[in-house]
């Protein structure tokens, strides 16, 4: 097994490094400030072409693959952004661009790709509800058959970039529960544009991922049509469960991001930091084994999410390692923004020392865009062979 970056590889970390450099960290707390949308460094992202690293060169992307996809992230998150900018690659990336390759029709491919690598669309995605949660199989949200297409009723919680996007992928039922043989069935997706007639959104205040405002969304009669399709009516849920683990690690090159710079603001601040005397606290153990420890887990997953990108990349079961991925690294950078916190004290809640935002930011995923505990009995049912728990 090679672990050694080829010079394409190096050359794409360089690029996104310096990208992440020159929108570093007092760009992110002004943004952060000011709720502000980061359309600066996803239009220079755009121009770079690396959001569309993973996409087929026939389609206007580069022809690499998610393993490419991840080094560009984690690269450009550590850089000052953290984790939040792994948002958008969640979006048109995975969601927009990799659904629409894998199976979207010619329209959409002629239509939206490029506008969604040019950075001139941006796109969202609606499957997360109030009453399901995390459990997607659950979700009331209806498609009912009507002249030309489908009529969309339900609503959507949680929703990234809802208002300031021009797609949406929206997962609905076009089959109710009760009359499917597997839960599983009766699951479609559509992709439409987010001010189609009969959508409504309002804003969810929160307290963290100040820059991506997020949207509770209301479909009442809205009319989608067979065109709008993407996947297998009424047997998509094998092709978002494949878009849901590529989101999974994405997520984990954000969280990776994130933990680099947090460990790396901690030691800076450890080292000109002296204390009783002459000696910097960064000699001290208590400092520096917590710090070396958070290295370490994040090294550990950082390995194991290449494993899956790179599984995705040659076709192969990638599932488990994606969720195993995302599991650790979000537990290695929570742990490592609030290591960092507590190193540099009270100035880890102070605006300027930036570690403040990190940590808030990291915390979402341990719930979103799965929570742990959701991983964790997904790993005991589908790798332990245990009972499911729900």
């Amino acid at each position: 097994m090679d672990f050694a970056l080829t010079d394409e590889q190096r050359l794409l970390v360089e690029t996104a490094e310096r990208i992440g450099s020159r929108f570093g960290l007092d760009y992110w707390r002004e943004l952060d400030r000011d709720h502000r949308f980061p359309a600066e460094i996803w239009a220079a992202l755009c121009d770079a072409g690396l959001v569309g690293a993973a996409v087929p060169a026939v389609h206007g992307g580069s022809g690499l693959g998610m393993l490419d996809l991840t080094l560009i992230i984690e690269a450009v998150t550590a850089g000052g952004a953290g984790g939040t900018l792994a948002q958008l690659f969640m979006l048109n990336p995975v969601f927009g661009c990799h659904a629409i390759v894998g199976f979207g029709n010619e329209r959409m491919k002629r239509e939206y790709l490029p506008r969604l690598l040019s950075g001139e669309f941006h796109l969202s995605f609606a499957l997360t509800e109030p009453d399901a949660g995390n459990n997607s199989l659950n979700i009331k949200t209806r498609a009912v058959r009507s002249e030309g297409g489908w009529r969309i009723n339900g609503q959507k919680v949680w929703i990234t970039i809802a208002r300031e996007s021009d797609l949406m992928l929206v997962v609905a039922r076009t089959t109710a529960a009760s009359e499917v043989q597997k839960r599983t069935d009766g699951i479609s997706m559509f992709l439409i544009d987010s001010a189609r007639a009969g959508i409504r959104m309002t804003e969810i205040e929160k307290a963290a991922t100040l820059t991506l405002p997020f949207y509770s969304v209301f479909f009442d009669d809205v009319q989608v049509s067979e065109d709008d399709l993407v996947g297998t009516l009424d047997g998509a849920w094998p092709q978002l469960a494949e878009l849901l683990n590529g989101e999974r690690i994405v997520t984990a090159a954000g969280l990776l991001g994130t933990g680099r710079l947090a460990i790396r603001l901690a030691v800076d601040y450890a080292k000109q930091r002296k204390i009783f005397g002459t000696r910097s606290i960064a000699e001290y153990q208590a400092v520096q084994f917590p710090l070396a420890r958070c290295h370490a887990e994040l090294e550990c997953a950082r390995l194991m999410n290449r494993k899956a990108a790179w599984l995705l990349d040659n076709g192969q079961p990638f599932g488990s390692e994606a969720n195993a991925a995302k599991l650790i690294a979000a537990d290695a950078a929570i742990a490592a923004t609030d290591r960092a916190l507590q190193t540099l004290g009270g100035m880890g809640f102070a605006r300027e020392s930036y570690v403040e935002r990190l940590w808030r930011d990291a915390r979402v995923c341990a719930v979103a865009p799965i929570p742990q505990e959701m991983i964790l009995g997904y790993i005991g049912t589908h790798d332990l062979g245990m009972p499911r728990s729900y």
